[in-house]
């Protein structure tokens, strides 16, 4: 996976913005299909606000084509850490939101 630059994750008036070439670069596919495949619920995503110790946090997640990606980012947009989750052909585990619902 290449790199990220800060740039590419902003948050602006209580909404996570994020380079389309991102979440394309976690989840495998094309940039261009991203914007389609969310608004087809194809892949879904989940922020959540860190707290306590994890104040200015966020967890980005995102989940598609058989694989979640995941981003900690600080305040400023900056990535923390990063992970890839390839479920392959099976389907999601019940605990994670699914896909094309």
């Amino acid at each position: 996976m290449g790199s990220v630059s800060v740039t590419e994750i902003a948050f602006q008036d209580g909404a996570v913005c994020i380079d389309a070439t991102v979440i394309a670069q976690g989840l495998g596919i094309e940039a261009a299909s991203v914007q389609s495949l969310m608004r087809g619920g194809e892949i879904t995503s989940l922020c959540e606000a860190g707290a306590d110790e994890d104040a200015g946090r966020h967890r980005l997640t995102f989940f598609g084509q058989g694989r979640r990606f995941r981003l900690v980012v600080d305040e400023a947009g900056k990535i923390i850490w990063q992970s890839v989750t390839d479920f392959g052909d099976r389907p999601l585990p019940a605990a994670l939101p699914k896909t094309g619902a």
